[in-house]
């Protein structure tokens, strides 16, 4: 139970982005409560065993780290590193009648080898270094933004210094650009799938969600690159939770937070419940971790438009990595980045119509990784000197919509296309590979739009809490882009401006307008 009856901040929702919210505040001496509804800290960025009597340790929700800025963790001392993958990404094709396919990483000459070997020329790498270097200078200019009281559009742009890069990013759908500046339809969809994670749109969506999406997958700490956290994702969040507590801040978890009410400037009333009983604590400040959606509800007032997940998660644990049909890769290499599956530039069209249309996707798109190639640390020492390896796939324009008749078969009728678009281009099916648990079932678990939203109370399954913003400001944001209407109810999590992924930005930017820097 809560120590004191009134503090400086009551935090609803002990996520990531709440931890470092906790952990800021505290660092500054305020009282800080964050009161969890689950039984653990750390939201979607958690590990679990979630394979009865099997000690791998997996990112159950999310799994890879970009937009998490060295600063927090510098000025947070966290303990906690990430790790880079030496392989960016390997997406198999047939050509000719033959396997092959494009591998990106382990150095410029492989990468433009690889390039060659699809395409017949030099055009595409050349564009693809091309485009990649416009998206990297933006990068390097949009980034150190984003924990700085949000730009004006005109201040982004002025800073970015480049209209064409203005043009195609901020202005026109994404899918002009890349079909300006490439051919092959293999590397096009390749392009395309970074403004796809988990946002349902078309490559020419006007409403340009894709591109809002786009952006925060290439601009991640001035590179782009993804790492992988070592330990898997709850070290991350472990780390957080340390330090919010070393600092001061207390954590109640098994709390479930049910009403906010707010005089709208120093004092707001936190109810909350335990499977015991109910209480309540006052603070001056509240921030929430959770949804927009889930904020409207504590204060009684209107839900925002409705929002939806478009995303199929799975995890295994293998046996051994399953054989490719392309010769020319190695299996410890191509899983070792990003694994594109169906993931061409038609066929994503294909699948995002065939959903827009309430039907599964005929060929679903996916992609793959495998963290214990690059952080064995997962694994048990008996499963690593086996030889095992975590996958981790996660499935493209699956809306919500399409699970809410018959969920426990579309799902399964989906996981069951979606591993055959897969073993398309393996040598031995995958299911010859999976591990089994102590109870002799296959280890793999699965998880829907629809079972996010009853796991962590995502709205509609949608791991960002709504559609992403462009990040500059715009009407009703506010300096830090985590105010609303009432000056003492603040946005911390995910559906903040400046929100979704794992990054801590809204978070840290909750405190700065707390404690006014």
């Amino acid at each position: 139970m809560p120590a004191r009856e009134r503090y400086d901040a009551v935090i609803v929702g002990g996520g990531h982005n709440g931890l470092v919210a906790a952990a800021y505040l505290a660092r500054a001496g305020r009282t800080v409560l964050v009161l969890e509804r689950l039984d653990s800290t750390g939201g979607a960025a958690v590990s679990t065993r979630p394979f009865a009597g099997v000690d791998a340790r997996l990112s159950r929700y999310s799994y890879l780290v970009s937009l998490l800025p060295r600063k927090i963790v510098r000025e947070l001392g966290l303990n906690f590193t990430l790790r880079k993958r030496t392989v960016s990404s390997y997406t198999p094709a047939h050509r000719e009648g033959r396997p092959t396919g494009l591998f990106v990483g382990g150095g410029p000459d492989r990468t433009r080898e690889s390039f060659e070997r699809l395409t017949g020329g030099t055009a595409e790498y050349t564009a693809w270094e091309a485009f990649y270097g416009m998206t990297g200078r933006v990068a390097e200019r949009v980034f150190p933004t984003l924990t700085e009281p949000l730009p004006t559009r005109d201040e982004l742009r002025r800073r970015i210094d480049d209209d064409a890069a203005w043009r195609m990013l901020f202005e026109e759908p994404v899918g002009a650009a890349i079909e300006a500046h490439f051919s092959d339809d293999l590397v096009r969809g390749v392009v395309l799938t970074d403004a796809l994670i988990g946002t349902f749109a078309e490559a020419h969506d006007p409403s340009l969600r894709q591109n809002r999406c786009f952006l925060y997958h290439v601009i991640g700490n001035g590179t782009g690159d993804w790492d992988v956290p070592v330990g898997g994702m709850g070290a991350f969040t472990e780390a957080l939770t340390a330090a919010a507590r070393s600092a001061g801040a207390e954590i109640a978890t098994g709390h479930e937070v049910t009403r906010v009410e707010t005089d709208g400037r120093q004092h707001a009333d936190v109810t909350y419940r335990t499977p015991e009983a109910e209480g309540v604590v006052a603070a001056r400040h509240v921030l929430v971790g959770a949804s927009p959606r889930e904020l409207a509800a504590l204060l009684g007032e209107e839900p925002p438009a409705p929002v939806e997940g478009s995303q199929l998660k799975v995890n295994m644990l293998l046996k051994r990595l399953p054989r490719l049909r392309d010769p020319a890769v190695d299996p410890h290499h191509a899983f070792a980045g990003t694994f594109h599956i169906a993931e061409g530039y038609d066929q994503l069209a294909a699948a995002y119509a065939d959903a827009a249309a309430g039907r599964l996707p005929g060929a679903p798109p996916s992609e793959i990784y495998c963290h214990s190639l690059t952080d064995p640390s997962i694994l048990g020492p008996e499963l690593a000197a086996q030889g095992c390896h975590t996958l981790t796939l996660f499935g493209l324009h699956t809306p919500a919509h399409l699970f809410t008749r018959n969920h426990d078969a579309v799902r399964d009728a989906l996981l069951t296309s979606t591993l055959a678009q897969l073993d398309a281009h393996l040598a031995e099916p995958l299911t010859d590979c999976l591990a089994t648990d102590a109870d002799g079932k296959p280890c793999i678990e699965v998880k829907t739009p629809l079972d996010l939203e009853r796991d962590l109370a995502l709205p509609g399954g949608n791991i960002f809490h709504r559609d992403l913003a462009f990040p500059h400001a715009q009407n009703g944001t506010g300096r830090w882009g985590v105010e609303t209407r009432h000056a003492n109810v603040l946005l911390c999590g995910a559906g903040a401006v400046r929100g979704g992924g794992v990054s801590g930005i809204p978070g840290h930017n909750a405190a700065m307008a707390v404690l006014g820097r």
